[in-house]
């Protein structure tokens, strides 16, 4: 129950702070709820961190072997602790950076949300599960950055990082299916320990390829680096939290999740280790040249991303153990960092490196902060940033294998770390020393005591762990680690000083150098007069996108609503394909229908009759109301075929389908022009006769071929359990409603859904009164005595589908068609019985609560009973639980038909032009 209750705790919070107006009432809510998330931690650490993860699993889907899994092993344990750990400094942080704003509610509901999905990433036991969670931190993120709607930067850069993490979601749904199928489990335990299963399946460079993609997407590596910097327009303390222990995380996460599973071949170490190394040396240059605060910070963020996902493709232990190290170091002083940036706009009025100078005078309590935290940042000994950069030296300098890249790591690891220090001290030095502010829009001050807290603890943090890493990390990392290499652990030294060796002696140079760098670059100010760098990736994106916007206006300008021969030909076309390909593959054989006597002449004389009528309706002589009664008479005729061909159910269906599709037709053809459209000339109009032919051949041949084909196995399982299994001798009542019931509330639902769509599409053109059968008399008087009987016959349909020809789908096309009927003849949409919306609403309510029934009683959803109640004065009744569900699916249909034919029946006719 306690990792139920910490998935659940932060996505109750979001509804409860969503509802509150009070900024201090919603942030109490918030902060408490990330507090007792780090009490739960607390208290399971001694067990998770001992080596006993905690897990526990609820059927989901048992069909496809899936289930909500939760598991917290060390790895996960520390990724949460740092999700709600600086989650709630994050939140006392923004809770006065933003004081004042209306919106706070609004914002701490988000940020509760985003911790719950980057909870469900790291507590997720099963891939389903993760992928799910996984999409989620994108669509919250997106939220989050785009919370100053108003600024287009704003709507912009979260419409760049949702694209660009949503494409990584997709990889990894694909790369979840693919290992389920090579695994035979999504259960995350099975797929770890089967790596050797993984790694020699044929699909194993397609698995890795999506797993990768979308590692990368997440955490802003090489080519997608660029979407991180435009999240910059995010409010600070969103950023704070985005790119020190949440969003771009998750992506290291995933690498460290999946290494027991993927890691350890030529594929993975060269994949991970080129594009962490490309990321590492771009970042830390870019950072460099950034004159906005924040950018520096963001880039610096991608640089870390880069060295983190370096030594994990480095595909070695002791790699491992110092990736997760520098996980939890980086989170601490890059949150302090952009919290402090945050401070230095929240009260300078800008964050331009030149013009927020020599703020030591003004701001000493939070440039000491700064100073300490961004000298972490740098690798300066005694902090905690030193050490596990000295880690990575060593890492880099002792690998071996790969002779031009073993050779190419140590000079990339030793140039990542001179940028590190000098984009660190142009932090320091450009925002506190360099000479006095200039043109600062307010004067600036140092902030609230509470604003400031957070950053200090962060601060205090680095300081600790540089001085006394073994006791204050020891346990965490090392049960982390083992976690995340999935065996014993290798041996390393985690202490304050080793000695002097090659790592620390490229930690001198680094620093050197560094410094050396930003002080050439800010000779005579030479830095300040460049330009920012130009993110390619940015621009590449943005000109996609374009080609995309080009290429939709293109197609909507050759598909516009008055180009409907355009439309119909290609529909022919996909027709002629869908015919084609099958004949072309199976190859082409002729099976001709056996009739004898009476029925074969009957049947000719039916289709004779619909061939002439098709024929008819095409030609431009013929008024469009004549043309709509030629293709009743052809519905009319393919009803009759059903019916003649022993399929009572569906020339029910057709008839009825008939009927509305003709009265929707008739109300539409008053929105198109009167007059007629110009004569084609032969070629056009033999071209698209053609092409008609062949649309209708095809399609009519595949349909023949199909019917020509013995019944499967499953259509005799239905035929020979309707009776035994679901108590009815309709078998395809029987399908629809209980064996593929699944199905048919899915389309219910998108039914109820497309018919709102159009609903609230023409909600603006609809007329509330319909003049043109105003002071009718007989007409209404007609339609009330006409009404009872509509009703008690769809009822009969109703009542006898289940074993006789009628059902729910049939019944409420006819009451559909008769409330129509009635609600044109009053001259008003809002007629007694005419209740769209209700309609609706009550039948997805019947079905869904008919499926949900079933669990009351310990049975999965839609599980249907049947039975043969005996009753006084009437004998023995059949019932079965899916006539509810009929029943629903009747009042959906109603609704839905309701929707499509009175929008078109009460929009303004000026309003079609």
């Amino acid at each position: 129950m306690t990792l139920i209750f910490m998935a659940l705790l932060p996505w109750c919070a979001a509804l409860l702070v969503s509802r509150l107006r009070n900024g201090g009432a919603a942030f109490a809510l918030a902060a408490s709820s990330a507090v007792a998330l780090l009490a739960l931690l607390a208290k399971t650490a001694p067990g998770v961190l001992s080596g006993a993860p905690l897990k526990v699993a609820i059927e989901w889907l048992p069909a496809l072997g899936v289930s909500a899994t939760l598991r917290l092993d060390a790895l996960a344990w520390l990724f949460a602790a740092l999700v709600c750990g600086i989650g709630a400094l994050v939140m006392l942080y923004a809770r006065y950076y933003l004081a004042g704003d209306t919106r706070l509610p609004r914002f701490f509901a988000l940020l509760c949300a985003f911790m719950g999905a980057m909870l469900g990433v790291v507590l997720a036991g099963d891939l389903v599960l993760l992928a799910l969670f996984w999409e989620l931190t994108s669509v919250a993120s997106f939220l989050l950055i785009a919370f100053n709607a108003p600024d287009r930067g704003a709507v912009r850069g979260a419409r760049v990082s949702l694209s660009v993490t949503a494409l990584g979601g997709v990889a990894l749904m694909a790369g979840v299916v693919l290992i389920g199928r090579v695994v035979g489990s999504y259960d995350l335990d099975i797929v770890l320990r089967s790596g050797e299963l993984l790694r020699a399946d044929a699909a194993y460079p397609w698995i890795l390829t999506c797993v990768l993609l979308a590692a990368f997407t997440k955490s802003a590596q090489f080519p997608f680096q660029f979407w991180l910097a435009r999240a910059m327009a995010a409010p600070t303390p969103v950023s704070a939290y985005l790119h020190s222990a949440t969003l771009v995380k998750a992506g290291i996460f995933l690498l460290l999740r999946f290494y027991p599973a993927l890691a350890g071949t030529e594929a993975w170490f060269f994949a991970v280790s080129t594009v962490g190394a490309t990321t590492l040396l771009l970042g830390g240059v870019a950072a460099v040249f950034q004159h906005d605060l924040k950018g520096l910070l963001a880039y610096s963020t991608i640089s870390h991303l880069g060295l983190i996902t370096l030594l994990i493709g480095f595909s070695a232990d002791t790699a491992i153990v110092a990736a997760v190290f520098h996980v939890i170091n980086h989170a601490t002083f890059k949150a302090s960092l952009f919290m402090a940036a945050g401070i230095v706009d929240h009260e300078c009025g800008t964050r331009d490196l030149r013009k927020v100078n020599g703020l030591w005078r003004y701001m000493p309590l939070t440039g000491s902060l700064a100073i300490v935290a961004a000298a972490a940042m740098a690798g300066v000994p005694l902090l905690n940033g030193f050490l596990s950069k000295e880690m990575f030296f060593g890492e880099a300098l002792a690998l071996e294998g790969h002779d031009p890249v073993a050779f190419f790591a140590p000079l990339a690891a030793l140039l990542a770390g001179a940028a590190g220090v000098a984009y660190s001290s142009r932090f320091i030095h450009d925002v506190f020393f360099n000479g006095e502010p200039v043109g600062l829009p307010r004067t600036p001050h140092e902030p609230p005591l509470w604003m400031a807290l957070p950053v200090a603890i962060l601060v205090v943090i680095c300081v600790a762990v540089g001085f006394m890493p073994q006791p204050i990390l020891g346990q965490p990392l090392a049960a982390a680690a083992r976690a995340a290499i999935g065996g014993s652990l290798p041996e390393y030294s985690l202490a304050l000083w080793h000695g002097f060796n090659a790592p620390l002696a490229m930690s001198a140079v680094a620093l050197i150098a560094g410094v050396a760098i930003y002080a050439g670059l800010m000779r005579g100010r030479w830095l300040h007069g460049q330009a920012n760098p130009t993110p390619t990736g940015y621009l590449a994106f943005e000109r996609t996108l374009l080609a995309f916007a080009r290429s939709g206006r293109m197609l909507v300008r050759q598909m516009r609503g008055d180009r409907l021969r355009l439309q119909m030909a290609i529909l022919a076309f996909a027709a002629v394909l869908a015919a084609a390909l099958p004949l072309v593959s199976g190859g082409f054989v002729a099976h001709w229908p056996v009739f004898s006597g009476v029925t074969v002449t009957g049947a000719w004389m039916i289709w004779t009759v619909g061939i002439v009528f098709a024929v008819a309706s095409v030609s431009t002589r013929v008024r469009p109301v004549t043309v709509l009664l030629f293709l009743g008479a052809v519905g009319l005729a393919v009803a009759i075929a059903f019916a003649g061909l022993s399929a009572p159910d569906l020339a029910l269906t057709q008839l009825f389908v008939e009927v509305a599709t003709v009265l929707l037709l008739l109300l539409a053809l008053e929105r198109l022009p009167v007059e007629a459209p110009r004569a084609r000339r032969l070629a056009v109009r033999l071209r698209y006769i053609a092409l008609a032919a062949a649309g209708g051949g095809g399609a009519g041949w595949l349909a023949w071929e199909a019917m020509q084909r013995k019944p499967e196995v499953i259509s005799d399982y239905h035929l020979t359990h309707a009776v035994s299994g679901a108590g009815g001798t309709n078998a395809v009542n029987v399908i629809i409603v209980d064996f593929r019931g699944f199905d048919t509330l899915g389309e219910i639902t998108v039914l109820a859904a497309a018919a709102l769509i159009v609903w609230a599409f023409l909600a603006r053109e609809r007329a509330g009164v319909l003049g043109r059968f105003r002071g009718s008399f007989m007409l209404p008087l007609a339609v009330r005595l006409l009404m009872p009987c509509v009703g008690l016959v769809a009822a009969y349909l109703y009542l006898r589908g289940h074993n006789l020809p009628g059902g729910g789908f049939v019944a409420g096309l006819l009451l559909a068609i008769g409330l129509v009927l009635e609600a044109l003849a009053l001259g008003t949409w809002r007629s007694p019985h005419a209740r769209p919306v209700r309609w609706l609403a009550s039948g997805l309510a019947i079905a869904g609560l008919t499926g949900a029934a079933s669990l009351l009683v310990g049975y999965p959803f839609l599980t249907s009973a049947f039975g043969h109640p005996v009753l006084p004065w009437v004998g023995e009744v059949p019932l079965a639980s899916a006539a509810a569900f009929d029943l629903g699916v009747m009042a959906v249909v109603v609704g839905a038909t309701l929707m499509l034919i009175l929008a078109f029946a009460f929009g303004r006719k000026e309003s079609a032009r």
